[in-house]
């Protein structure tokens, strides 16, 4: 078991590698010019040239992968270009925002999208379960903002049961900090709900078909102690497997949500460095992102171990 732990892990190393190498290479070669948006439309082309000169834009693309890379394994991120504070300390300040947002996100959808997967697979073929799949389709159909601009018009402008826009922290307030999340939250787990409740309901459904299942029926066990500790027990891998899958789909809402709703998260922190042009921010938000998703990933590997111990051997 250390050891299957150990080359998990290890394997995680050349992936955030190759990731900064594409996430450099991308926006090295994304037109428009750092230096230009810097010294703005009165710059001159000299005052361009210095700038760029200065910025270390001039070099040669392998040397300033090296020159990043190296600060990078340092723990430095380096500066963003036009807030002027170190990358790190910018994504400090607007994590916050985002783990919670993903927090109650994945607790909404855990709590949706597994218990309607059982139902469905227990109830297959039957009109709770069609209508429970359609669902789910129109859950994949539906782009995350315009979900989020349906609840604020409802829930928001109309029954006006919630802020449309802002964020209270939970310092400040944990009835706040949760008003104010609830509609981001919702409309985020809108297509994580689906795509959970569809492989829930398919890893479930092959479950209910083995032989075990038969046998504990047949000894008399209840159908809910069927369904939760023999049915959903075993298909908790494949369950596991799509909730790291579906953290992307996390990450890519968070950016769409956080601008909907307002939210000065890290979603809303990417949108305003790709805007800016601001390669230093991109980098260092794309990378952390991608590096929380790699973590992810390897915690939803390693909880194969104890959903099934036969793993270990």
């Amino acid at each position: 078991m250390l050891m299957f732990i150990l080359r998990r892990t290890l394997a995680t190393i050349p992936v955030l590698v190759v990731v900064a190498l594409i996430v450099f290479i991308m926006l090295h070669l994304a037109p428009g010019d750092p230096a230009a948006l810097i010294v703005g439309d009165s710059g001159t082309v000299q005052d361009i040239a210095h700038m760029r000169e200065q910025l270390g834009l001039n070099d040669p693309l392998p040397l300033q992968f090296a020159h990043w890379f190296g600060r990078l394994l340092q723990g430095d991120l380096g500066h963003s270009l036009f807030i002027q504070q170190s990358v790190t300390s910018l994504i400090a300040q607007r994590i916050g925002p985002t783990v919670s947002l993903a927090v109650l996100t994945l607790g909404f959808t855990l709590a949706l999208a597994i218990p309607l997967g059982t139902i469905a697979a227990w109830k297959r073929n039957s009109w709770l379960d069609r209508s429970l799949m359609a669902a789910s389709a129109l859950g994949f159909s539906v782009p995350a903002f315009v979900v989020g601009y349906a609840l604020i018009w409802l829930f928001g402008l109309q029954l006006r049961w919630f802020p449309v826009q802002g964020y209270t922290p939970a310092s400040q307030s944990i009835g706040g900090w949760l008003h104010g999340l609830i509609l981001p939250a919702l409309t985020l787990s809108f297509v994580y709900v689906a795509l959970i409740a569809r492989v829930t309901r398919a890893a479930v459904s092959e479950a209910l078909t083995e032989d075990y299942i038969r046998t504990a029926r047949a000894k008399g066990i209840s159908e809910w102690r069927v369904l939760t500790r023999h049915a959903l027990a075993n298909a908790a891998v494949p369950i596991a497997t799509v909730v790291g899958i579906g953290i992307a789909l996390l990450i890519t809402g968070v950016v769409v949500t956080e601008t909907v709703f307002a939210i000065p998260g890290l979603g809303r922190l990417t949108v305003e460095s790709v805007l800016a042009r601001d390669f230093p921010l991109i980098q260092g938000v794309t990378l952390f992102f991608s590096f929380v998703y790699v973590v992810v990933n390897l915690l939803v590997d390693l909880s194969y171990l104890l959903l099934d111990p036969r793993i270990r051997y």
